[in-house]
């Protein structure tokens, strides 16, 4: 009807320049109650007149920092780590942790009342100490204030992904990681798929134990948030290293497994084959 299109034209010059869509648009005439269309119909009656909206403007597309030379595709060589929160926990209610991104080991986690660059310092310390990795000639750095940095041209340890939060930017955390011979890669902003293992970390955590959620008491979800990580570590089958467990994969164990369930498979499949030849026709 001319008066809709009248009115869609109107809408347009009022309001196109803040509703941007042709979606919003026509939800903006309703609203308004002044004409009842669709998206469609807006764009369409648009199109007619010449007009156009001017939409919202795409981020600019950024492009993601390649891991560096040095690293290899091996546990203990690419961790990533970020911080969650458990709001019941008033009195400590971020909890931070790491993961191994190729066996996808919880490697440590770390409860704290504030999320800043001692907790990021304790984590990693504790991380370090798990994992064996934190020799006598490392704690000695770590205990004096003014130990020499390691040289600039001496390969690191490993290399920790995050985001860029504050903890992660802070200078006592750089300063932290250089001691440690911990190299830092830091992801694009706005793009959590960047340390989408630790977010996959926190998301499996969070549904298969939700009563994590509900524990108020920090020594009670330090304990609980250990314990899950026992289960994670040696129990729950993980998919993204071919159904073992991240300890299989973190100790060398995980072809041996997958190779010996497919050789099961084939062994079970020929037996299955061999009895039904057997079988008397009926």
């Amino acid at each position: 009807m001319s008066s809709e299109r009248d009115e869609i034209v109107r809408l347009f010059e009022e309001w196109g320049d803040v509703d941007r869509s042709h979606r919003k648009l026509a939800h903006r005439g309703s609203y308004l109650r002044r004409v009842w269309v669709s998206p469609s119909t807006v764009h369409r009656v648009l199109a007619g007149y010449g007009l156009a909206l001017a939409g919202t403007p795409r981020p600019a597309k950024t492009t993601k920092t390649p891991w560096p030379n040095w690293c290899e595709w091996r546990p203990n060589q690419l961790w990533c780590w970020d911080g969650t929160q458990f709001p019941a926990c008033k009195q400590a209610k971020h909890a931070y942790a790491i993961v191994d991104m190729v066996s996808r080991k919880w490697i440590a986690s770390h409860l704290t009342t504030t999320p800043d660059s001692v907790a990021a310092r304790v984590l990693f310390a504790k991380a370090l100490q798990n994992e064996g990795l934190l020799t006598d000639e490392l704690a000695a750095r770590l205990d004096d204030p003014n130990a020499d940095l390691p040289d600039n041209n001496e390969i690191p340890l490993l290399l920790a992904v995050s985001d860029n939060g504050p903890e992660m930017r802070a200078g006592d955390t750089a300063k932290f990681m250089a001691l440690c011979s911990i190299a830092q890669h830091f992801g694009r902003r706005s793009t959590p798929t960047d340390q989408a293992w630790i977010e996959s970390l926190f998301s499996h955590i969070k549904s298969e134990h939700p009563h994590l959620e509900t524990l108020n008491d920090p020594a009670d979800l330090t304990r609980e948030l250990e314990r899950v990580r026992h289960h994670h570590n040696t129990v729950r089958l993980h998919e993204g290293i071919g159904y073992v467990t991240p300890n299989d994969e973190h100790n060398g164990q995980g072809n041996q497994i997958r190779q010996a369930r497919q050789h099961g498979l084939q062994q079970a499949d020929a037996q299955r084959r061999a009895h039904h030849r057997n079988q008397p026709l009926t």
